[in-house]
């Protein structure tokens, strides 16, 4: 079961075509997951006896906000396998996502790849890769990516830079309708001497040579000098036991260029929920990252904006920090949202 909104492309590829090419017997839903109520997706898992559990980390989080109590109300050993997609997951959620739904003995294949792309291109191998909490590993056989300074030089372990795909692979996307000027500058513009395909997201390996993504490079903020990304300060956030999910954005300021404004949904079970946790949640950033990271200012929120297929709109977020008009928010579930945020 592929929970993703039918009509974004991991729709087409893992509920639609993938399935079909392998004669799988697919669930299709369309609804929300707490519709009639939040055991929805665990009723389906259940009743129809799902193996394969493929979704995004924010529904994880948001699973996680709901309560273990949940899941462990239904009988979930027919599934073998869980998948996540859409963005990086952070290590909380990945260990929560293994344990709870899959038992502490399902693989979990944190999988990295783009509607350009059209199919996965890098993921653990389940079975295979020893995985780390967070880290998408190491590119599939046949697919050969790089990390790269802005210059395109090639940088070593332990250090952040540029996701490239250094080689051609099936089912690449062959242009934009209409407009192959937007293409060849979107996509292969930045490195065109090499005959690279920039994908828009940062990444790093670690010491050990594995390979984890660290979001879009335009989700990378310039603190004081320091380029630091949205996903391991959400991270750091997301670490705290009264955090259920968290979305950071670099929003203008005079002294350091940037500073980082948070947007946290906290756990049913968070003990505290005023300003003596907002200045923890603050010295847990500074702890885990650098005091450098400390964000300027945490707004606890019943909602964060998203996707039908699960994806926080930050660049919403970016608007509502800057005290900006809002963009486009017709591709939100629930485009009230910022409505909520604001009374929060």
């Amino acid at each position: 079961w592929c929970t993703a909104d039918i009509g974004w492309v991991t729709g087409h590829s893992y509920i639609v075509y993938g399935p079909l090419a392998n004669r799988t017997t697919q669930v299709v839903y369309e609804g929300t997951p707490n519709s009639p109520d939040e055991h929805r997706h665990f009723d389906i898992i259940e009743k129809y006896g799902v193996t394969i559990y493929y979704t995004a980390p924010t529904l994880v989080r948001t699973f996680m906000k709901w309560g273990r109590e949940i899941p462990d109300a239904h009988n979930l050993s027919s599934l073998r396998l869980l998948g996540s997609v859409g963005e990086p997951i952070n290590p909380e959620a990945w260990r929560w996502y293994r344990d709870v739904i899959g038992g502490n003995r399902t693989p979990i294949v944190d999988t990295w790849w783009q509607t350009e792309t059209g199919a996965i291109m890098i993921s653990p191998l389940p079975g295979v890769t020893a995985t780390k909490p967070g880290a998408a590993m190491a590119p599939l056989p046949g697919i050969s990516a790089k990390i790269v300074d802005d210059e395109g030089s090639e940088l070593d372990n332990g250090r952040s830079g540029l996701l490239v795909l250094d080689q051609p692979w099936p089912s690449m996307l062959r242009g934009i309708w209409g407009d192959m000027d937007r293409f060849r500058e979107t996509y292969w513009d930045r490195f065109a001497d090499a005959g690279w395909y920039f994908a828009g997201d940062g990444a790093k390996l670690d010491t050990d040579g594995d390979l984890w993504v660290l979001g879009r490079v335009d989700d990378v903020m310039n603190i004081s000098g320091h380029r630091i990304s949205t996903a391991e300060v959400e991270s750091a956030l997301v670490g705290h036991s009264g955090v259920a999910e968290a979305a950071v954005v670099g929003a203008s300021d005079d002294t350091t260029g940037q500073a980082i404004v948070a947007f946290v949904i906290l756990t049913a079970g968070a003990a505290d929920t005023g300003a003596a946790l907002i200045a923890e949640l603050k010295a847990e950033v500074s702890r885990e990252i650098s005091p450098i990271a400390r964000p300027r200012e945490i707004h606890i929120v019943p909602e964060l904006p998203k996707t039908r297929s699960g994806k926080i709109m930050r660049r919403l977020l970016r608007d509502v920090a800057e005290g900006r008009e809002l963009g486009d928010t017709s591709t939100l579930v629930d485009p009230k949202v910022f409505e909520t945020i604001a009374r929060g």
